[in-house]
């Protein structure tokens, strides 16, 4: 689906990617040329030069000012990649076209008085939110459109694959000095955001470029959706360290497919061993996406919120353990049934424990209504969990003496018999 931004009286013209032997409007040729020539390519070539490289073959095919945008850390504005082929100038998502595809995650489409279109297509690494390519085509039709977006899947791809090698992608995104803690951490987490037929899910951390003992961590295994949210005791690099251990602890125990009520203490010893004195809290979950049943441990956090609608119906309460690291042996484990559609906001102390500037703490009330403003547009979890986090950000003036980190899921429902058909087509034989 496609957003249109005209900037003229915008009849649809037609033909845009060009046969560049022959000059004939777009037939299949072309696709297998572009897409073919950066995969056969890509490899060949120093990763960093990996944009250089889609600017070039775009262009071969018919497109102009080929541009790759990249979310920074906080996820405020799209930086551009730079070198040859490449335009671009730092953008707001929140006030631009290519920020308005990024945070729909749909294509933008904006019109010219000559007939040329400029598309905005987000990047996606399967559900996961990587920028934004742009490109001006001189005309456009269906084939293009369809092209455009197969392209901009292997752009994310080649980025995503190529960051592994080289340090030019974080370099981009990284818009502000970042910390040695904040460095530690970022290496640590899993993608922000995962979107699948039955569960949605997003986190954050903030402040992004200074963050410490906060993180999250999840796994879609089999039917059960596994999260957690941890908050290490203290501030900076001994509370980053803490963290990383707490997370390869929560991870050794999910691989070995432990319980909770095993899971928690192998967290427990591991704290306690490492850190003698020393102490995390935690929220550990279990989602079945076959019946709906969350299932958790409160290891000294505030309680979740449960959110249906546009609306905080409630917070997951109940006994709380004592936080990793205190040996508290069996931890109690509580349910509870969600509705298709229902949210959970998993979140640490430092979200609704920050003084305002007449000394107020920011509160958990502040926070339901935050949250039920951003639900309200029906908005993705990676889309209501940015900007819930800046709208905190914003109410608090900024101020971030404590990391504060979310995690919203969202149960869709349970998973229907033909889910691997509709997704997967089958292979029509041929020969």
């Amino acid at each position: 689906m496609a957003v249109k931004v005209t900037a003229s009286d915008g009849t649809e013209p037609q033909g845009g990617f060009t046969d560049r032997d022959e000059g004939r409007p777009a037939a299949e040729s072309v696709g297998e040329r572009l897409l073919g020539a950066l995969l056969d390519r890509v490899h060949l070539i120093a990763p960093r030069l990996a944009g250089q490289l889609i600017a070039q073959e775009a262009r071969i095919a018919g497109a102009t000012d080929v541009s790759i945008h990249l979310q920074d850390l906080a996820q405020l504005t799209l930086r551009p990649l730079t070198g040859p082929g490449l335009v671009g100038d730092p953008l707001l998502i929140a006030d631009s076209s290519a920020g308005q595809a990024f945070a729909t995650e749909e294509s933008v489409e904006e019109w010219f008085p000559d007939g040329s279109v400029r598309l905005h297509l987000p990047l996606l690494d399967g559900s996961n939110r990587v920028g934004v390519l742009g490109l001006t085509l001189p005309q456009l039709h269906d084939y293009d459109r369809q092209l455009a977006q197969r392209l901009a899947g292997l752009v994310a791809d080649m980025i995503v694959t190529n960051d592994n090698y080289t340090d030019a992608f974080t370099r981009v995104r990284t818009a502000g000095p970042l910390s040695l803690s904040a460095h530690l951490q970022w290496q640590m987490l899993p993608p922000l955001s995962m979107t699948t037929p039955v569960v949605d899910l997003s986190g954050i951390l903030e402040p992004a470029y200074e963050v410490g003992g906060d993180s999250f961590d999840y796994a879609f295994n089999e039917h059960v959706l596994h999260v957690a949210v941890f908050d290490a005791m203290g501030h900076g690099l001994e509370a980053a360290t803490m963290a990383t251990v707490i997370i390869a602890a929560y991870r050794h125990g999910r691989l070995a497919e432990l319980p909770l009520t095993e899971l928690y203490p192998a967290m427990d010893q591991a704290i306690a061993t490492s850190f003698p004195g020393r102490f995390a809290t935690a929220q550990l979950g279990h989602l079945d996406t076959e019946t709906g049943v969350l299932s958790w441990v409160n290891a000294g956090h505030p309680p979740a919120l449960w959110v249906r609608g546009s609306r905080v119906i409630g917070e997951l309460t109940g006994p709380v353990s004592r936080p990793v690291g205190f040996g508290a042996g069996t931890p109690v484990v509580q349910t509870a049934q969600l509705e298709p559609g229902d949210r959970v906001l998993f979140f640490t102390d430092g979200v609704v424990e920050e003084r305002l500037s007449d000394g107020e703490q920011f509160g958990e009330e502040r926070l339901r209504g935050l949250i039920e403003q951003t639900t309200a547009a029906d908005l993705t979890c990676a889309e209501a969990v940015r900007r819930l986090s800046h709208a905190l950000m914003a109410a608090r003036s900024g101020r971030t003496s404590d990391d504060a980190s979310l995690l919203l899921l969202e149960w869709k429902g349970p998973p229907r018999d033909d889910e691997l058909d509709r997704d997967i087509p089958e292979a029509t034989p041929t020969g």
